[in-house]
C-alpha cells in the first residue's frame, strides 16, 4: 500500500527559497511518474509539477521557471525546489503519483504547509 510523507515546508519570505521532500513507499518508485500538487485555503487541489520515471519534467504555468522537481530513485524521494516564492505560492503541498485521480477515495499524505509572507 502506498505511503507518502511530505516534509520541508515552513514560513519563507517573498523571493526566498525552500526545498520540499516526499518519501514514497509501497510503489515501484523508479517506475512511477510522480507529481507535486498544492491546495490553498478555499481552493481545490491543483497540479504544480511532475517528473516521469524517465526524468522528463513538466510544470504548471504559475511555477515554471521558479520551481524544479527532481527525484532520487535510490532513496525513493521526490523533491520540489522552490525559488523566488510569492505569496500566492502559500498552500499545503502534496506529492502523489502522476496523473492522480480526483476521486475522494484517492490516498493523499498529510502534506507540508508552505507559507510565503513577510
Amino acid at each position: 500500500q502506498v505511503q507518502l510523507v511530505e516534509s520541508g515546508g515552513g514560513l519563507v519570505q517573498p523571493g526566498g527559497s525552500l526545498r520540499l521532500s516526499c518519501a514514497a513507499s509501497g510503489v515501484i518508485f523508479s517506475m512511477t511518474d510522480m507529481g507535486w500538487y498544492r491546495q490553498a485555503p478555499g481552493d481545490q487541489r491543483e497540479f504544480v509539477a511532475r517528473i516521469r520515471a524517465d526524468g522528463h519534467e513538466m510544470y504548471s504555468n504559475s511555477v515554471n521557471g521558479r520551481f524544479t522537481i527532481s527525484r532520487d530513485n535510490t532513496k525513493n524521494i521526490v523533491y520540489l525546489q522552490m525559488r523566488n516564492v510569492r505569496p500566492d505560492d502559500t498552500a499545503v503541498y502534496y506529492c502523489n503519483r502522476w496523473p492522480v485521480s480526483v476521486a475522494p477515495s484517492t490516498y493523499w499524505g498529510q502534506g507540508t504547509q508552505v507559507t510565503v509572507s513577510s
